[in-house]
């Protein structure tokens, strides 16, 4: 079977939007799975929806990459979009047009080509998604370097050629999962300016004429197809043989920090995505951890000790998915500083996204490091509603009781892979978190339970703070601890219900 390019998707007979030839106007540090499922796929509805004729060039940031797929198929591959939507199945196939070419900067032609693109008069937008480690100063890189090793090196060097070549400066879209990204993206090339000692007139060029966003990206994308079976039946379904098929849920949001004349000079706004622009990110990235984050932290540990194993199935079991929204709806949702009704939608959306009929989300791998978790997803929460409403919320409370549980139920060994306990119902997990988590909880493991509470809620290492001070909250553990403990977690999330 050929490989997909453009004759070959030709003669397939898809008859989808494709545009093969258009100038390239964003220049892409990622290659992955993330940004051909998102960021590219806004540009490719762009150009179908508003007309934008625009193209991505690709960079690969890392030595080994996907450049030499990418390129065999002239920047074409298959995208499937599936998830719930409105309470429905729903599986999309598009294929990506939006994609020229990928570069590899470890290559002498590779990094000339970059260098090239950076001076390009049709260049607007960069775009970045190099993990959360990519965003880095590192003082071992040097200006002669061909390419720098970091990413915001590199990007700095791009910057500069474009500068020394009198061109207009660009929008630089962040997409890494961390803080602020933007802004510490920016830091860095301040970094790399002082350290190379460039000119004062294009660190004055890079704070004025560029635009560096912070932005918050939503969107599940499972990647490529493991099964070779379904990969095989794919392939013989749309006629051509696609290395680089990628997979994502349905769902998408893409908030972009800027000043709002950004709105308009983005091609989003115009194609009708939900994209929008705003003053201030923080508060939708609020919203994301503490709903959407929050949800699976509230609810995990105590679902799989009931005999669940994959966030689906809990969608489907009445007390579960009534706890889940008990707890966005009345606890989590009005303490939040945004619009009600957009947190709320926001929460409905929720609900399908974890009914994903496509996407078997494990819980045990959504347990990882659920100290941590709960500490940033659902602690504030629980803190925020107390101190507004002077009493508990009962589904975040319970949530805590069942972290402990957890973590402490039936107690095997300690290994080098983690705290190995067993379930209820029988059948041994792991638990994995940080080294001292795991060997505190060792150490607790015979305590009763007053004793056990006591000493989760006062370990400050653990949340900062010494939650026994909250008002209740110590004697509602036990309460919650002992319930699930004598009648299980389901009993206790129905307990919550009453």
């Amino acid at each position: 079977m050929e490989t997909l390019n453009y004759e070959v998707l030709q003669k397939s007979g898809y008859t989808g939007y494709i545009l093969r030839d258009a100038p390239e106007k964003v220049l892409q540090f990622g290659e992955g799975n993330f940004l051909r499922a998102f960021a590219d796929t806004w540009f490719d509805l762009a150009n179908e929806r508003a007309g934008w004729n625009g193209k991505c060039c690709l960079v690969q940031p890392i030595p080994t990459g996907l450049a030499g797929a990418i390129n065999a198929q002239q920047g074409l591959y298959t995208l499937y979009l599936r998830g719930r939507q409105d309470g429905r199945a729903v599986s999309e196939k598009r294929v990506i047009s939006s994609v020229s070419r990928c570069l590899d900067p470890y290559t002498q032609d590779g990094y000339a080509a970059m260098l090239a693109v950076a001076v390009s008069d049709d260049l607007e937008i960069i775009v970045s998604n190099t993990t959360e480690a990519g965003i880095a100063y590192d003082p071992a890189c040097r200006k002669a370097d061909c390419p720098p090793a970091s990413f915001p090196a590199k990007l700095t060097q791009v910057l500069h050629a474009r500068w020394q070549a009198g061109k207009p400066g660009v929008i630089v879209l962040s997409c890494e999962l961390i803080d602020e990204n933007g802004k510490e993206l920016l830091r860095c090339v301040d970094e790399y300016i002082r350290q190379w000692g460039l000119e004062a007139d294009f660190r004055a060029w890079v704070h004025g004429a560029c635009t560096f966003c912070s932005t918050l990206v939503d969107r599940i994308v499972p990647g490529r197809i493991r099964d070779a079976a379904e990969a095989a039946r794919l392939d013989a379904e749309n006629g051509y043989h696609d290395e680089l098929i990628d997979v994502g849920e349905v769902f998408g949001v893409w908030n972009i920090e800027g000043p709002a004349w950004l709105a308009d000079r983005l091609p989003f706004k115009a194609a009708g995505l939900n994209s929008p622009v705003v003053p201030d990110v923080t508060p939708y990235k609020k919203r994301k951890v503490r709903i959407l984050n929050g949800a699976h932290t509230g609810f995990v540990p105590g679902a799989y000790l009931a005999g669940f194993d994959i966030v689906r199935d809990c969608m489907r079991n009445d007390t579960i998915r009534a706890f889940m929204n008990r707890m966005l709806r009345q606890e989590i949702v009005p303490i939040l500083p945004l619009d009600r009704d957009d947190c709320l939608r926001f929460a409905a959306a929720v609900e399908d996204r974890f009914n994903n009929p496509f996407v078997d989300h494990a819980l045990l791998s959504i347990s990882l490091n659920s100290t941590s978790k709960w500490r940033a997803r659902n602690m504030p929460s629980l803190l925020e509603y107390a101190a507004a409403n002077g009493s508990l919320p009962p589904c975040l409370t319970l949530s805590l009781a069942a972290y402990i549980a957890f973590y402490t139920n039936d107690v095997q060994a300690l290994t080098e892979q983690g705290l190995v306990c067993r379930r209820p119902g029988g059948g041994a997990y792991t638990v994995c978190d940080d080294r001292p988590v795991l060997e505190f909880y060792a150490a607790h493991k015979d305590d009763a339970v007053p004793a056990l509470v006591r000493a989760v809620l006062a370990n400050q290492a653990f949340w900062g703070q010494d939650l026994t001070a909250v008002p209740g909250l110590e004697a509602a553990t036990v309460q919650n601890l002992t319930l699930i403990r004598e009648k299980g977690a389901l009993a206790a999330f129905a307990a919550c219900l009453a």
